[in-house]
């Protein structure tokens, strides 16, 4: 599902635009917002659009600044609380450090269908298309 359409919310920009690319290369149509409230808004811009419709699936940082604008560790549980509240059936990958592992298992429980430590972008791929074959 090569032309699939993922929203990546990463609030550190090398971070993002490495995986942005990585993900791009793939075939993949790639949407990212530095923050909790840039990945809302386009979450919910993509659900009115008819032309291109939602995201079939969110990568979602943990920590980034929050919808206030401060940095919160769990701004990525709260946006992940967010976007399965208005799509259910949403896969979402949490992003995180090494340190946070238990943090991401967290956000397993609450939802997310997997994490992945950053910094290893071919392991990313192989995630996110596993994910998408169990949505067919």
């Amino acid at each position: 599902m090569a032309d699939a359409r993922i929203l990546l919310v990463d609030d550190e920009r090398l971070v993002r635009r490495s995986m942005e690319k990585t993900l791009f290369r793939a075939g993949f149509d790639v949407d990212t917002a530095e923050d909790v409230s840039g990945g809302l808004a386009l979450f919910e811009e993509a659900l009115e659009d008819e032309e291109e419709g939602p995201f079939d699936i969110a990568i979602l940082d943990l920590n980034m600044p929050n919808f206030e604008g401060v940095e919160d560790a769990n701004a990525g549980l709260k946006l992940l609380s967010k976007l399965l509240e208005l799509d259910d059936d949403l896969p979402v990958v949490v992003l995180t450090a090494f340190d946070e592992v238990e943090r991401a298992k967290e956000a397993v429980k609450r939802g997310a269908r997997a994490y992945f430590v950053k910094g290893r972008e071919a392991e990313l791929l192989d995630i996110v298309n596993d994910i998408l074959d169990e949505s067919e």
